[in-house]
C-alpha cells in the first residue's frame, strides 16, 4: 500500500506535499519522495526513510515551485530500493519533463513492459509506477498524443489498480483506474490552489473549500485555466461490472478519520465490531483491541455486547505498522517493541481480543503469548474480516498464498498455532452489511474472485481452497 499527493497553484507546493505525505505516512514507511516544478524544470528528491526524516526545511527550500507530487511507499511491485521508490521522473530529448506517482499494482505489467521495451523504451526499475509514466510519455512524445488521449489509452490497455498523479512542468493530472480500487480524493484550498491525496485526512489539514472523491476512470487536468474534468469513454469493464473498491481499506489501511468510497472509515469499523458481537455468545470480562487499526472495531463490539472496552495493550507509536514491514524478521522483532500490556490488567480475566485481520499470524501469536504471560485465563480472538486465503494483486503485500495462514491451515490448526481458546472470523455476508453498497467492493482476498484481469503467469499461482472459517469458535 502506498500514499500519493498532488498540489497545484501554491508557492508552497512542496511543503504542502510533505504535510500531506506525513498525514499518509501510515500507508508506507519504507521510502518517500517529492517532485516539484518551478515552470522550467522538475526537481526530484526521494530517499529511503520517513517523511519527517527526509524532508527537512532545508530540503524543502530546494524544491521551489507551484506544482508538486509526492509518494510514500511500501513495496508491492519491485524490491526495496531507491530505484523503485516514487515519484518517477522522465526527461526526453525534446525537452518536456514529466513526473508520476501512483498507488496500486498493474496486473498485466510484464506484457505491457515487454511491448514498450520492443519499441526502445528503457526502464530503470521494476516498479509499476515507472511503467505508467513510460507509457504516457511514449504516447505523448513518439505518437504525438495529447496527455488526455494518452491516459485514456493507458486505461484501455493497462489493467489493475492505479490511483495516480501525473505532472508536466505546468500542469497536474489526476486519475483512477476504471474500477476505483484504490482511494483518491481532490480538493480546492481557500487560496485557490488544488490538492489531490490518497486519503481525505491529508486534505483536512489544509482548510479546503470543497473536496470530493475522484470518480473511477475520471481524468482531472489542472492548469492556469483552472480545473477541467474529462469522463473516460474507454471503461474496459465486463458487462455487469461496477466499481470494485478495496474493502481492506476500511478494515485496516485507511486512517479512521478518512472518508473513502462514500463511507466514513470510523463508522464502517464500528459496524464491523457490532456485526461480530451480534454473531457471538462468549461471556467475557473485557474487550481489548490490538491497537490501532482494531480500536474502533473493538469499540463497536463492546457497545453492542455490553462488555467493557479497555485499552489493555499500549502501543508505542514510534514503531511502524508491522503488517507493512517488508521483512518478516523485522515484523517479528517489532511486536515486542510495539506493544506493552498494562501492569496487572489481564490477571484472572477472560478476554475478547479484537484484531482487524489475520494475514500471516506471526504477530498475533506473539501478542496472545504476551497477554497469557500476564495472567489472562481465557483469550477469545475475534477478527474484523473473513479469512484471508488469496493473494492480492491490486496493491497489498500478500504476493504468495504460502504466506497466508488461512490457506496453510484449517480452523483447529490456526487456533492451536495462535494459542487462543476460540476464534471467530467475520463472514463475507456480515462484512457486506457494514457498507452501503457491498456489490461495489472487491473481496478477492477472501473469495478468490478477482474483478480485474490478471496475467496468466500470475494466475497460475492461485490455488482455490474450500474451507469455511466464518462462524467457527
Amino acid at each position: 500500500m502506498c500514499g500519493i499527493i498532488g498540489v497545484f497553484g501554491s508557492d508552497r507546493a512542496a511543503e504542502i506535499a510533505a504535510l500531506g505525505l506525513f498525514a499518509e505516512q501510515h500507508r508506507g514507511q519504507e521510502s518517500c519522495g517529492i517532485a516539484a516544478s518551478n515552470g522550467s524544470y522538475i526537481k526530484l528528491c526521494k530517499q529511503m526513510g520517513l517523511v519527517k526524516e527526509v524532508f527537512s526545511n532545508e530540503v524543502l527550500e530546494g524544491l521551489k515551485g507551484r506544482v508538486a507530487i509526492g509518494h510514500v511507499r511500501y513495496p508491492t511491485c519491485g524490491s526495496s530500493s531507491e530505484y523503485n521508490s516514487q515519484p518517477h521522473v522522465v526527461e526526453t530529448l525534446f525537452g518536456p519533463v514529466f513526473a508520476l506517482a501512483s498507488n496500486g499494482d498493474i496486473t498485466n505489467y510484464n506484457s505491457v513492459k515487454e511491448k514498450l521495451q520492443e519499441k526502445g523504451v528503457f526502464f530503470h526499475s521494476n516498479n509499476d509506477g515507472e511503467l505508467l509514466i513510460r507509457y504516457i510519455v511514449y504516447k505523448i512524445v513518439y505518437e504525438h498524443k495529447t496527455t488526455i488521449a494518452a491516459i485514456r489509452e493507458l486505461m484501455a490497455e493497462i489493467k489493475g489498480a492505479y490511483s495516480t498523479v501525473f505532472m508536466n512542468r505546468d500542469e497536474l493530472y489526476i486519475f483512477r483506474d476504471p474500477y476505483g480500487i484504490r482511494p483518491l480524493s481532490v480538493a480546492e484550498v481557500s487560496d485557490g490552489s488544488y490538492v489531490a491525496a490518497s486519503e481525505s485526512c491529508a486534505l483536512d489539514l489544509l482548510g479546503v473549500k470543497w473536496k470530493r472523491e475522484v470518480k473511477p476512470a475520471e481524468i482531472i487536468r489542472i492548469n492556469k485555466q483552472g480545473l477541467q474534468i474529462y469522463e473516460n469513454n474507454a471503461r474496459e469493464m465486463r458487462e455487469g461490472d461496477s466499481e470494485k473498491h478495496c474493502i481492506f481499506e476500511h478494515i485496516y489501511f485507511a486512517r479512521p478519520d478518512s472518508f473513502e468510497y462514500g463511507e466514513n472509515v470510523y463508522d464502517v469499523r464500528k459496524r464491523i465490531g457490532a456485526e461480530l458481537a451480534l454473531a457471538d455468545d462468549v461471556k467475557a470480562d473485557v474487550v481489548v483491541p490490538v491497537p490501532d487499526s482494531a480500536n474502533f472495531i473493538a469499540l463497536g463490539y463492546a457497545e453492542k455486547s455490553g462488555i467493557p472496552y479497555e485499552m489493555g495493550l499500549i502501543r508505542n507509536h514510534y514503531v511502524g505498522r508491522t503488517f507493512i514491514q517488508p521483512d518478516q524478521t523485522v515484523r517479528d522483532e517489532s511486536v515486542y517493541h510495539k506493544f506493552n500490556p498494562l501492569s496487572n490488567f489481564f490477571t484472572g480475566k477472560k478476554v475478547i481480543l479484537i484484531d482487524d485481520s489475520i494475514v500471516r499470524g506471526t504477530t498475533l501469536r506473539k501478542i496472545v503469548k504476551l497477554i497469557k504471560s500476564k495472567g489472562a485465563t481465557e483469550i477469545h480472538l475475534r477478527i474484523g474480516s473473513p479469512a484471508v486465503q488469496y493473494s492480492c494483486f491490486y496493491g497489498i503485500d500478500t504476493p504468495s498464498q504460502d504466506e497466508l495462514i488461512a490457506f496453510q491451515k484449517d480452523y483447529r490448526e490456526i487456533v492451536d498455532f495462535l494459542g487462543v481458546d476460540s476464534l471467530m472470523y467475520m463472514s463475507q455476508e456480515m462484512l457486506g452489511r457494514t457498507v452501503a453498497f457491498p456489490e461495489k467492493y472487491c473481496f478477492a482476498c477472501f473469495s478468490g474472485k478477482y474483478p480485474v484481469e490478471i496475467e496468466e503467469n500470475i494466475r497460475r499461482k492461485i490455488i482455490y481452497k474450500e474451507c469455511d472459517f466464518s462462524y467457527h469458535r
